[in-house]
């Protein structure tokens, strides 16, 4: 299957690349005024795709892409694929030995290669017609598909330059559809700061009190029904864009489980960034790492999960100096980008105290995940063991659940050591001896004893 995806997309990636060679073919012609029979780029029609079944052709149906959205996909796609199809545009100067280009690209050390940029667009499609070249600017505003589903871009230059200056850039989310037909998950990096959370465990696992239970419904009710309620009930004019909600309570309670079966129930992808490691003290630091995820997060119905939410929503003190107003910024930038995402942010925090009273009227829902009572400690402690191991006899689970508080977290990490020790005997029989000295050590992590 991933064979024939491949196969595809190559073929029909071949011939736009040869209709790209093409419109290359007699730019390059009208620029020195060559007798040619076309008379415009526009003249040389894209290879017929209407049939085909490759991602490529796919993404250029949903979308409607016509002749410009196509020439600027390829063109953007070209230095991944085939860069030396723009050495053309390389020269040398003869004077200093040195490459540069007059096409508008980019010529960067890590790539050997021609990087187009806007104004290679320009270029190459409108000359200096400049009607033309004003009408190749709306691919790259903000009600375009380009810009609002992340397809291809424009990167950012100073203040005293063009946009049109800027390289031009394809997601690799589509670079991926588009090539080997599989979209890769991104993976946490400088560049991507946030990991998928994935479970095992299914929603029946979940062992939580009814009333916050009760308040995941809502929350579960409104990932299956926000869209229907935005669009075919035209709230979009009424209702703040998106879900945002609060988890708190102390660690080990769930809320990071809770949130991953969240999505694993309802078929999305989670994705948790740790605000302790992501807030910077460099100015400007804090503001681009958390810009990259919701970036690449926009119209992906990605369940975003904040966690050490404290690490910016603390409350607030006045402002003294420079950090503190630096600080500041950094939270009206983060608010800024929830409130304007469409789909579930989850903030979590150990306790809600920490959490500033201005930040939480901000939220839809706050969920309290409380220590598990007696029977819910019950529920856990036999949901916790192997189906390869037996209990002996003198393991009461009852006495358990009634004798330690314990949140799930520290329940599960006694029966892991329980279950190592019996390991290390030869053995499947889970002594009480070592769930005990298990349930020590937990107690041991937050200075309490037995």
């Amino acid at each position: 299957m991933v064979t024939d995806k491949i196969n595809r997309n190559a073929i029909d990636i071949t011939n736009e690349l040869n209709w790209l060679k093409q419109i290359l073919k007699i730019r390059s012609a009208l620029n020195v005024n060559e007798e040619i029979p076309e008379k415009d780029v526009f003249d040389i029609n894209p290879p017929d795709i209407s049939e085909s079944i490759s991602g490529y052709a796919e993404l250029i149906r949903d979308y409607e892409f016509g002749f410009v959205e196509r020439f600027i996909i390829i063109l953007s796609a070209v230095p991944y694929i085939k860069p030396e199809l723009l050495d053309v545009f390389i020269q040398k100067n003869k004077t200093t030995n040195q490459l540069y280009t007059e096409f508008g690209g980019k010529i960067s050390e890590q790539h050997s290669g021609f990087l187009p940029t806007g104004e290679t667009i320009m270029f190459i499609l409108a000359a200096n017609d400049l009607a033309r070249r004003f009408a190749l600017i709306k691919p790259f505003e903000g009600d375009h598909p380009f810009a609002k589903e992340q397809i291809v871009w424009l990167t950012e230059v100073s203040n005293q330059v063009s946009f049109l200056n800027g390289q031009l850039c394809i997601s690799q989310e589509v670079l991926d559809l588009i090539t080997t037909g599989e979209v890769k998950k991104p993976t946490f990096s400088s560049e991507f700061p946030a990991r998928l959370l994935e479970t095992n465990m299914k929603w029946e696992d979940l062992i939580l009190e009814q009333k916050t239970l009760f308040q995941l419904k809502e929350i579960e009710i409104w990932l299956k029904h926000h869209h229907q309620l935005m669009m075919d009930w035209n709230m979009e004019k009424k209702l703040q864009p998106g879900y945002k909600t609060l988890f708190y309570g102390p660690p080990g309670t769930g809320k990071t489980l809770t949130a991953s079966l969240l999505g694993e129930k309802l078929g999305f992808d989670v994705y948790r960034i740790d605000l302790s490691q992501t807030v910077s003290k460099f100015i400007g630091e804090t503001e681009k790492n958390l810009a990259k995820v919701f970036d690449k997060a926009e119209s992906k119905n990605w369940i975003l999960f904040f966690d050490e939410a404290d690490a910016l929503f603390g409350k607030r003190t006045a402002t003294k100096d420079a950090h503190d107003r630096y600080a500041n910024q950094q939270v009206s930038y983060l608010l800024q980008r929830i409130e304007e995402y469409d789909g579930l942010v989850i903030l979590a925090s150990n306790l809600k105290s920490n959490i500033d009273d201005a930040f939480l009227r901000r939220f839809q829902t706050v969920v309290r995940f409380p220590v598990p009572s007696a029977k819910e400690r019950h529920d856990l402690w036999q949901k916790a063991f192997s189906e390869k191991c037996t209990l002996g006899k003198k393991v009461d689970l009852c006495q358990l659940a009634n004798t330690y508080e314990l949140a799930g977290g520290s329940i599960i990490n006694a029966v892991q050591y329980a279950s190592l020790m019996t390991l290390d005997k030869s053995s499947s029989e889970i002594m009480m001896g070592d769930i005990l000295q298990g349930i020590k050590r937990e107690y041991h992590k937050n200075g309490r004893t037995i």
